[in-house]
């Protein structure tokens, strides 16, 4: 070995000593003991505390780097070894906390399971806390809350219609069934019978109820519904003033910010009525009012306090207390039995409860030990039959006379009226049962396919004294056939507009022929009724001063009579306007218009009350025999102006409209003296010959005096009868035309063989009607006769007058054939020439040609009628066209001459 290779350490010695020593100034030599602070600084060495022998200076380096790791982990507090160095050995209690908790949860103090259970302390604050807190939030809801504005669901009323005899004809037209009411009309024991049962503190609470609040949160809470427990104005707010109708905390708790709030700012009157008009009784009814009609047909001021208390008792659910029961929701639980058992014992609850509350006395309370008497409930066919027709009618005059009802179209579409008609339900029944007699035996669609389908009858009375629309027929049903035939339909009158053509003679006379135009229309005569005028076929028309009519293209005019005859003794052929009127005489009475004036004849009409909107052809001569078409109503109209001597009324079907701010429209009749009193009871008289002797004796009713006038057009496509007695005037009117809006260009249909007739005339299907209507409507009233006129006029072409014998026309037998179409509206005229003397021939004459003119409206039978109009334009209006009031409008109506 070298001697320069190092040995080991030797344990001891003053050489380990000195090296030890010196290593502390040197990084090569070892640290010293203690100072290392080494484990054996701490516990000393194993002989005398001296520490272990290194090997040499690396191994006291690495010792030394050991015991610098050690110092942080072993010596810490907390370490295994400074736990050791403490008083004792083991593991020892947590030391209490540095600083006392705000939430001493779990508890410190506690061991084992009663850390985690709460102290009273905690539970008492936090039960303060936290109704405090929601004292807070209600507090601060009910600042910010203010009083809804009421819903407009609850506010949606439709319209009440009713017959002139008060009676409820039907509740339609807004957007929900209801009509509001003040709290006066309805009655206290209503009042008190709904504050017994449902909030017997109503006046004294302040709007809620907590224990019902409760019970309702808790049914919630636990997946219930809400029950019991609200108050009334708890209810209203929910109806009236929350949208939200959902069984929720959140809306719970809204409505009672709410109706604290309603309870507090509102008055309990106002409140008790907003809940009385906006709940919901059951068959559709919201409101009082409503349910008062829906069940019992009465007015709610006139409910007994029986009736009182069901209606009380159905509040709780019209689905289990309407006696007439609800099995289509529930067939098992809502049978009308079952459903009467809980009604009545609900009922006689409330009548018990308000003898306990002092609200009833207990000897009224003994009479109502029964359900009350409730009517079956109305079906969704309110507005079938007639109904509808009157419903139309009446909404049509409330609105074109919005300036005198105040109401317009929106208006009353939102509801809320009250609106009482001129209708006399028994009338309108006669009048319906009496058509229906008529098709039935006479119309036979299966049997004539070709002449019987498409028949439609219209009809209308009005009292002469009034004005009242009293019955109208506007067709077979008003939710199948929706246009009203008792209004404009497009019909042509035909003769029975004669009678206005007479009247213009009397009130205003012919003009002088030997006068200039100027003098001749401020000096005429007045003409009699025995004045004679042609009575002749094919007659030649003539101006006032004698020259031939032409039209613009130079054309004459002949006039054709029904049957093709002519009356009186030839050659002459004339005939007393009287006699005239009696056959409907065409020829006399487009002679007479040309005389007195077509300008003339069209004031008379609408002085009557026709209107001036439906006439047409006003400038040709044929304009005086019908070729108008105003409707049923203004036509009963105007010969009620006869009836009445005169005085002219206009049409109305509204007598009064109310709501719950009172009454808002009372009609007011306005009279107008249109004729002299001897000039329309001449008129009358003449039309009692027509009835008693002439074309209308189908109308005669035994023991009545009866006036009136038979109608057919051109074509056989409209045949009239207007009629009246003192007391009542009614018009008819059928027509053929298709009820089928898929069928283009529809027009009037001919009436030849239809009901197994050759032709239909005024004088059969219309008369007969008229006759069964009147029979009936008029059988409790007195007989009442027509004034006695005085003479009129002068006789003008007087000279003896033979009977009103017809003659055969010198070139036709006396059954004429059958035109192909009708009169209708007249524009300018567009002739044909033909063989025989057509419609519209002008320049046809007897002298050139002998033929057969088949022109005018009466041909065939014994009416007289409109002769025929140029240009073919059959249109039916597309609707009712009202106009200025009932009965009102109507267009201008095209029919074609044949070729």
């Amino acid at each position: 070995m070298s001697e320069h290779r190092r040995k080991p350490p030797q344990g001891g010695g003053r050489a380990a000593a000195r090296r030890g020593q010196s290593g502390s100034s040197s990084g090569r030599r070892a640290a010293p003991r203690g100072a290392t602070g080494s484990p054996s600084d701490s516990y000393g060495g194993s002989r005398g505390g001296e520490g272990p022998m290194y090997g040499g200076r690396a191994e006291a380096r690495r010792a030394a780097q050991r015991g610098g790791r050690r110092r942080a982990s072993d010596t810490g507090p907390g370490s295994r070894r400074a736990g050791a160095a403490g008083p004792g050995r083991g593991r020892g209690r947590a030391a209490p906390p540095s600083r006392k908790r705000f939430i001493d949860y779990p508890r410190h103090d506690k061991y084992g399971w009663r850390r985690w259970v709460p102290s009273w302390r905690l539970v008492s604050g936090l039960f303060i806390a936290f109704f405090g807190g929601l004292i807070a939030v209600a507090g601060i809801g009910y600042a910010m809350v203010g009083t809804p504005e009421v819903a407009k669901t609850a506010t949606a009323q439709n319209n009440v219609y009713y017959w002139a005899d008060g009676e409820q004809m039907v509740a339609t037209g807004g957007e929900r069934n209801r009509q509001i009411v003040s709290l006066a009309q309805i009655p206290e024991e209503m009042q008190k019978a709904v504050i017994s049962q449902e909030n017997k503190t109503f006046y004294s609470d302040s709007g809620i109820d907590p224990k019902g609040i409760a019970r309702a949160v808790f049914n919630m809470a636990r997946g219930g519904e809400t029950q019991g427990g609200s108050t009334i104005t708890q209810q209203y707010v929910k109806n009236a003033m929350l949208e939200d109708q959902s069984q929720t905390l959140t809306r719970k708790f809204k409505e009672i910010l709410v109706s604290i709030k309603v309870g507090a700012t509102m008055d309990k009157d106002t409140i008790l009525e907003g809940y009385l008009n906006s709940a919901y009784y059951g068959r559709g009814a919201y409101g009082i009012e409503a349910a008062s009609r829906a069940y019992f047909n009465k007015r709610a001021v006139d409910l007994n306090p029986g009736q009182c208390a069901f209606l009380a008792a159905v509040l709780k659910g019209a689905t289990y207390y309407d006696p007439a029961g609800a099995t289509s929701i529930d067939p098992n639980g809502a049978t009308p039995e079952k459903n009467r058992k809980r009604a009545l014992l609900q009922m006689q609850d409330t009548l018990d409860k308000m003898v306990e509350y002092g609200h009833l006395d207990p000897e009224v309370r003994a009479k109502y030990t029964k359900l009350p008497k409730v009517q079956s409930p109305r079906s969704n066919t309110a507005l079938s039959g007639q109904i509808g027709y009157l419903v139309d009618l009446a909404k049509s005059y409330i609105v074109t006379h919005s300036e005198e009802t105040g109401i317009t179209a929106e208006d009353l579409q939102r509801g809320g009226y009250s609106i009482y008609t001129t209708f006399d339900k028994k009338k309108v029944k006669a009048l319906e049962d009496s058509v229906k007699k008529v098709y039935k035996e006479n119309i036979d669609e299966k049997k004539r396919p070709e002449t019987d389908t498409h028949v439609q009858f219209g009809g209308a009375s009005v009292n002469p004294e009034s004005g009242a629309i009293e019955a109208i027929y506007g067709g077979v049903d008003a939710t199948k056939h929706f246009t009203n035939n008792a209004d404009v339909t497009g019909a042509q009158v035909g003769s029975t507009f004669k009678p206005f053509v007479l009247a213009a003679a009397m009130k205003w006379g012919v003009r002088d022929p030997d006068l200039d135009p100027d003098q001749a229309q401020d000096e005429r005569t007045v003409v009699s009724p025995k004045s004679l005028y042609p009575g002749k076929n094919k007659l030649k028309i003539k101006n006032y001063d004698g020259s031939i009519w032409r039209n613009e293209k130079g054309e004459e005019w002949l006039q054709v009579n029904d049957g093709d005859v002519s009356y009186g003794r030839p050659p002459e052929y004339k005939i007393d306007l009287r006699n005239a009127m009696r056959e409907s005489v065409n020829s006399s009475f487009v002679q007479l218009g040309m005389d007195v004036g077509l300008d003339k004849v069209k004031e008379a009409a609408v002085d009557a009350g026709v209107l001036e909107s439906s006439l047409a052809g006003t400038d040709y001569p044929s304009f005086s025999i019908g070729t108008s078409s105003p409707s049923a109503i203004r036509m009963a109209g105007a010969y009620a102006t006869f009836a009445a001597s005169g005085e002219q009324r206009e049409p109305f079907s509204v007598k009064k409209i109310t709501s719950k701010d009172g009454t808002l429209f009372t009609h007011k009749t306005v009279t107008k003296q249109a004729f002299e009193e001897n000039v329309a009871n001449n008129v009358t008289d003449v039309l009692k010959t027509v009835v008693e002797k002439g074309t209308g004796t189908n109308a005669r009713l035994p023991g009545r005096e009866v006036a009136g006038k038979t109608g057919t057009t051109d074509g056989n496509k409209s045949a009239w009868f207007v009629g009246y007695t003192p007391q009542l005037s009614t018009a008819i009117s059928m027509f053929r035309y298709p009820d089928d809006e898929s069928i283009k260009n529809r027009t009037f249909l001919e009436m030849f063989g239809t009901g197994g007739q050759k032709k239909i005339h005024g004088a059969s299907f219309p008369s007969e009607i008229w006759a069964d209507y009147m029979g009936d409507a008029l059988k409790n009233e007195p007989v009442e006769r027509f004034p006695t006129p005085e003479p009129i006029g002068e006789v003008i072409n007087d000279e003896p007058s033979p009977s009103p014998t017809p003659t055969q026309s010198e070139s036709e037998e006396p059954t004429p054939t059958a035109p192909a179409s009708p009169t209708q509206s007249i524009p300018e005229p567009t002739p044909t020439q033909t063989e025989t003397c057509r419609p519209f021939d002008f320049r046809c004459n007897e002298e050139e040609i002998g033929g057969n003119d088949q022109g005018g409206a009466d041909n065939g039978g014994t009416d007289g009628g409109a002769s025929a109009s140029p240009d073919p334009t059959d249109t039916f209006p597309g609707g009712n066209n009202r106009g200025n009031g009932n009965g009102g409008g109507g267009g201008l109506f095209g029919g074609r001459t044949d070729d």
